[in-house]
């Protein structure tokens, strides 16, 4: 189902075996049914998960989580108190590169590449919404529900969080177009997990030679663990030389069938790697922070 007639057309005319439902509350109420995807713009993710987990049915959601933090909150405990099975999307929550920085630099870890110095995030687009989103509607552009800090960025505040804890942001420099209306184009960040500092620049690029680009530098005592172009990652001990530990495309479709793997996991009520939607609050929180001028 989807709220644009025209949209659910079109997905029938490339996948004839699915089935359409005439509203929201049909599609909830199909018998067999046993979790719903939710990847309409956050503004109503949080009734339409309440109405899914109504029906006793597993949530997975895409993010930014929501516009409404009280409903948010007020949904978490629910979860927690009623035990419902709810995540959010972060694609990289079954990725290799996060299994590395786990292991480096995660709770319990014996820091094989000793102590973390820093963490650096780098982020640019050639254009935003970049070109394969252009039919998702003009929200992914405007400030109120888009923009690539919500979008983009959240994947590796997530990331971030889920190895080293709760980041508080020590300055912000978001920048805006002049119409009150259009999404950020630029921000230059400074964020702290314990004493570790955490360095971001974001910003839309129109020379950028490809559609987008992205980097997260995880510096230690003895070397550097890199996540590149999403999957990517690479290493380098101290003194040597730069290796790949596994192709962006080869660990894309990898984390791909492991994400749907945890996703059947927390459907059938499974432990599963998924983040719940109280730690993508967390992550958005942090965003939101960011898109201040602190």
């Amino acid at each position: 189902w989807d709220a644009n007639p025209d949209t659910c057309a079109r997905a029938l005319q490339l996948h004839p075996a699915l089935r359409s439902a005439d509203s929201v509350e049909a599609l909830i109420a199909t018998p067999g049914l046993h979790g719903l995807y939710i990847a309409t713009p956050p503004g109503p993710h949080m009734r339409l998960s309440a109405l899914a987990f109504d029906a006793g049915l597993a949530v997975l959601c895409e993010k930014p989580l929501t516009t409404d933090f009280d409903a948010a909150r007020r949904l978490v405990r629910r979860i927690a108190d009623d035990k419902l099975r709810g995540a959010v999307n972060f694609s990289l929550a079954s990725s290799h590169g996060l299994a590395c920085l786990q292991h480096n630099f995660g709770a319990g870890s014996t820091l094989p590449m000793g102590t973390l110095h820093d963490v650096r995030i780098d982020l640019a687009f050639a254009a935003w919404p970049r070109p394969w989103q252009m039919a998702a509607g003009a929200w992914l552009s405007e400030r109120a529900e888009g923009g690539f800090s919500r979008e983009v960025l959240s994947h590796f505040i997530f990331v971030l969080q889920r190895v080293l804890g709760p980041a508080a942001v020590w300055s912000s420099k978001p920048v805006y177009p002049p119409d009150g209306v259009g999404a950020e184009t630029a921000l230059e960040a400074e964020l702290r997990v314990d004493e570790v500092p955490v360095h971001i620049k974001a910003r839309v690029d129109a020379n950028l030679p490809a559609a987008e680009r992205n980097r997260m530098v995880w510096r230690a005592q003895w070397g550097v663990l890199t996540l590149r172009d999403w999957f990517g990652v690479t290493g380098q001990r101290k003194g040597g030389s730069e290796e790949s530990l596994g192709e962006p495309d080869v660990l894309r479709a990898r984390g791909q069938a492991d994400q749907l793997e945890q996703w059947v996991a927390m459907i059938e009520g499974r432990d599963h790697l998924l983040p719940g939607f109280d730690e993508a609050l967390a992550v958005q929180q942090t965003i939101e922070s960011m898109l201040q001028t602190v």
